[in-house]
């Protein structure tokens, strides 16, 4: 069973850089066809897909948020990481890393992302 772990700062300042990690246990996120997501959800709205890295390693970006986001992953730790830069207090959101074949199978627990000054 594929198990995922956001980590990350709670609280992330206007105009800084918000970086979150994703651990994956029981599987590795090179397996062949798993393609690995970033996921949030702000209060009151729904789930918004932020971006993805394949199995392969390549990158998948969402059309809103091209500009400021990296996706990378790190194989020797079975992690991958999202950056989004230049937070607004509008981009607080409960952050999932999400995985699957075809579709989200597997999700992890989330991490809220507050911004604030």
């Amino acid at each position: 069973q594929v198990q995922l772990q956001e980590s990350g700062p709670g609280l992330v300042k206007p105009s800084q850089t918000l970086s979150l990690t994703c651990t994956v246990s029981g599987g590795s996120i090179t397996t062949n066809y798993y393609y690995w997501s970033w996921i949030r959800q702000a209060p009151g709205k729904g789930l918004e897909w932020m971006g993805a890295i394949a199995y392969s390693g390549s990158l998948y970006d969402s059309p809103s948020l091209k500009s400021r986001t990296s996706i990378s992953r790190d194989t020797t730790k079975n992690q991958f990481t999202l950056q989004l830069r230049s937070v607004t207090p509008e981009n607080t959101a409960v952050c999932y890393c999400a995985s699957g074949h075809n579709a989200m199978d597997f999700w992890g627990n989330r991490t809220l992302v507050t911004v604030s000054s």
